[in-house]
């Protein structure tokens, strides 16, 4: 399908994968996307500016970029950089269309719906848009499909409004007669309030006079203060609502000016936001902000999870507020006749955009139109050159193209002989597209049932949320590929038995499979285990990891990540087990209870577990910790010899035959790991890590997990 994509400051249409309909979501084949002027335009000229400017805006990021310079060295931290500069990302948040697919759990939207879509994350400029369920609204009889594509800028207007909370007979301000301030100022009428609107450009200001604006202004300083004592028997305008954009501070002090003592303002748009105390303090104002579509706006677990907001408590969500936007088109209440100024053939995006870069006219908004023709979906496109298929490689899929998956697992592998990447899958088509085209790979896919039916990929890498490896990892086994899985190896006992009774009740045991436990190949632990090949008795094994935080909502710490033992202490019990090379015999755990609700209970812990050689291995595990301090520290205490290991970057023995060992950057053991599961392909060699070993690692973190969960009440 084709995309509308802004790629190194300009604009694109390419043929990317077509998203699937997954849970939650709906497939839409779109008839009409809405191009937000103000909005996209902004987003154009960010990436269009020099390197050094867009530095300069975000200090943040330059630091990010220095702390990579400092812990991975120069050539890595460029390619990264580079990698990052040709990325292309989607633009649009506003269309309508036909149902063509609903996902698992969408029970209330039926194929051949019509509707119309929201949402930065889903509802691009796209010929396919897969949205999740809370995004969707269905489109009135009554409406036609190119007025329902500006769903998004009517619930944008529409909660601002609502922030304002306008009586009827008040006055009100509208500061900029964009699409959004046109919307608004009909939207305050129908409120039956008195609106006066602002706007530098007189077009505009005449537009809004067609659709019932009873004052215009061109002037947004002198001239619409009086105006707003002039028309409010002298007290001043009950609100303002900015709609503007402008890095200038001037316009909301103005808007200050305007307003009556004990008004309010609420700033829907983008501005300079220096405040002086005397503007507001003497009048008591208040200032709002409106947060875009509405309630649920920003809320993962609402937007992308489906979660509803009960209506008694919440009586507006950014849904309701969509669906309350086209009932006041359907009603006549907001008229769109003169607020679409052009339309564009999506082929011919790139040419809009231009236009509005170098053009003079400054039209409110522009509709792309798409061939609503029925087409069979391609989840698969080349890209590029194909490389001729060598016999002697690994031909790999890598399924999921995250942060960790394009930043380390792909370049050792592209610098790696023994692979070749074959085909990358992402749930986003763009995604796959994006990383294909930066890693010079042949196929960019949003279908992982395809590259398992395909004959010529050898292995999958599976690099996807936590939540999808126990299935994936199965079913790729049973399509005959090779597996390397990220840690976890899965997420809960089910899952895992299920992978051991595949190879139990016969499974081609040819087929490799190796979780990323990537510690255990470090060169450091490497020199560990020669120390102590020797050792007779037992050893003792204390492990800190200073965790960092992470805030509650994150992924990591829902239904997708399982929590931070699961998800990342499995690392620490595959290596007590790598080190002991012994069967578990115990394990006991035990969690804080923290006193606020700022730190998760599961990422805050003690476990202990004795070993049948018997060992003895302890790990702390916290996000209490400062992040200036060391990660992670290992001491190991065998036979009057003492270990220490820090951060994976230095080695120091008491006792023990090694010299020191230090290294500027982390040796954490990928490369190893990685060449290790290419060798154990190529040349059918045992698993780089025996199957009872990686189930071991896998089950003591389900056994901590219970523990510290059931401990602890059953929160996490």
């Amino acid at each position: 399908m084709k995309q509308v994509l802004l790629k190194q400051g300009g604009v694109v249409v390419e043929e990317v994968p077509a998203p699937r309909a997954e849970k939650g979501t709906v497939l839409v084949r779109v008839g009409y996307s809405c191009i937000s002027v103000g909005t996209e335009m902004s987003g154009v000229r960010a990436t269009s500016a020099p390197l050094w400017k867009r530095a300069l805006q975000k200090p943040s990021d330059v630091k990010k970029v220095l702390d990579r310079l400092l812990s991975n060295g120069l050539s890595e931290t460029s390619e990264l950089v580079r990698r990052k500069l040709q990325t292309a990302y989607p633009i649009g948040y506003s269309a309508s269309g036909k149902v063509i697919a609903v996902g698992e759990g969408v029970e209330d939207i039926c194929v051949g719906a019509r509707v119309a879509c929201a949402g930065s994350q889903a509802a691009h400029h796209a010929e396919v848009i897969a949205v999740p369920r809370n995004l969707v609204v269905e489109v009135p009889d009554n409406i036609e499909m190119d007025k329902a594509s500006t769903v998004t800028l009517g619930a944008i207007a529409l909660q601002g409004v609502r922030r304002a909370k306008p009586t009827l007979g008040e006055t009100f301000i509208v500061l900029g007669l964009g699409i959004i301030g046109q919307l608004t100022q009909q939207i305050l009428q129908a409120n039956g309030v008195h609106v006066i609107g602002v706007d530098l450009d007189a077009d505009r200001v005449r537009r809004a006079c067609d659709n019932g604006l009873k004052h215009g202004c061109s002037d947004a300083g002198h001239e619409m203060i009086n105006a707003a004592y002039r028309l409010s028997n002298g007290y001043g305008a009950d609100g303002a609502i900015i709609t503007a954009a402008t890095s200038s501070s001037e316009l909301l002090a103005n808007a200050f000016k305007s307003c009556r003592r004990k008004g309010r303002v609420v700033l829907v748009g983008d501005v300079g936001m220096d405040i002086d105390r005397e503007d507001i303090y003497a009048k008591e104002l208040d200032f709002l902000i409106s947060t875009s579509y509405g309630p649920g706006r920003y809320d993962r677990l609402y937007e992308e999870k489906g979660m509803e907001y009960p209506l008694p408590y919440v009586r507006w969500t950014e849904n309701r507020n969509m669906s309350a936007f086209l009932d006041l088109i359907a009603d006549g209440r907001v008229s769109l006749d003169n607020l679409v100024s052009e339309r564009c053939e999506l082929q011919k995006a790139p040419d809009a955009y231009e236009s509005l870069q170098s053009g003079t006219k400054r039209p409110l908004s522009i509709l792309l139109t798409y061939d609503e023709r029925e087409r069979e979906l391609r989840h698969s496109v080349s890209i590029g050159s194909r490389k001729a298929l060598r016999r002697d490689t690994v031909h790999v899929a890598v399924v999921g193209a995250g942060g960790f998956a394009t930043s380390t697992l792909m370049p050792i592998m592209r610098g790696n002989s023994d692979f070749q990447i074959s085909a990358v899958v992402t749930r986003q088509g763009y995604t796959a597209t994006n990383v294909a085209r930066q890693f010079d790979v042949p196929e960019a896919s949003t279908d992982f049932s395809a590259v398992l039916r395909n004959p010529q990929i050898d292995a999958v890498v599976i690099a996807t949320r936590h939540d999808l490896h126990g299935e994936m990892v199965l079913a790729a086994l049973k399509a005959g590929k090779h597996v390397m899985v990220e840690k976890p190896l899965c997420l809960t006992e089910k899952e895992a038995d299920a992978i051991e009774n595949y190879f139990a009740v016969g499974g081609q045991k040819e087929n490799v499979l190796m979780v990323g436990f990537n510690r255990r190949f470090s060169p450091f632990v490497a020199t560990i285990h020669k120390e102590l090949i020797d050792r007779t008795s037992p050893m003792i094994i204390n492990y800190r990891v200073n965790a960092g935080f992470i805030p509650r909502e994150h992924w990591v710490h829902g239904s997708e990540g399982g929590g931070r033992n699961i998800g990342e202490a499995c690392h620490f019990y595959d290596l007590f087990t790598a080190l002991t090379g012994s069967e578990v015999r115990s394990v006991t755990a035990q969690s804080i209870v923290p006193k606020t609700r700022h730190y998760c209970r599961t990422d805050n812990f003690c476990m202990a577990a004795t070993f049948a050689d018997g060992s003895v291995a302890n790990l702390t595990y916290t996000s209490l910790g400062d992040s200036s301090h060391p990660k992670e520290r290992m001491t190991i205490f065998a036979e009057g010899r003492v270990i220490d290991l820090e951060d994976f970057r230095t080695l120091h023995g008491t006792g023990t035959k090694f010299s020191p060992l230090t290294t500027r950057k982390m040796e954490k053991g990928h490369r190893e790991e990685i060449a290790a599961f290419g060798k154990a392909v190529l040349n059918g060699i045992d698993w780089p890590i025996p199957m009872w070993q990686q189930l071991q690692a896998t089950r003591i973190a389900l056994n901590v997990q219970s523990q510290i969960v059931s401990k602890n009440e059953g929160v996490i």
